[in-house]
């Protein structure tokens, strides 16, 4: 690894992104696990609104996550669902 606090870490091979820095959370959408940036901050904004209706709540994430992410259109009604699920995975497990 390369770089420092100052500049940035990076891959001293390729210049990417080294894979101890990676913080993109990832999460299992139609069979493949998918990096979903911000996925944290998202959760914790939609778990602030306290929703309890499953379709508001999957409303709220997917609005948030297209905001960082790019989401397929094809692919929108699987995302939801696996969004949802893991949010109240997430959800089940603070509590």
């Amino acid at each position: 690894m390369g770089g420092d606090d100052k500049d940035g870490y990076y891959c001293s091979i390729c210049g990417g992104i080294p894979p101890d820095k990676i913080t993109t959370k990832r999460v299992l959408i139609d069979g493949k696990e998918t990096g979903i940036d911000h996925l944290d901050w998202i959760f914790g904004e939609v778990n602030k609104l306290n929703l309890e209706d499953d379709a508001a709540v999957a409303d709220e994430l997917m609005k948030r996550v297209k905001e960082f992410n790019y989401v397929p259109t094809k692919k929108t009604d699987v995302y939801t669902l696996a969004l949802l699920a893991e949010f109240k995975k997430q959800r089940s497990n603070v509590v």
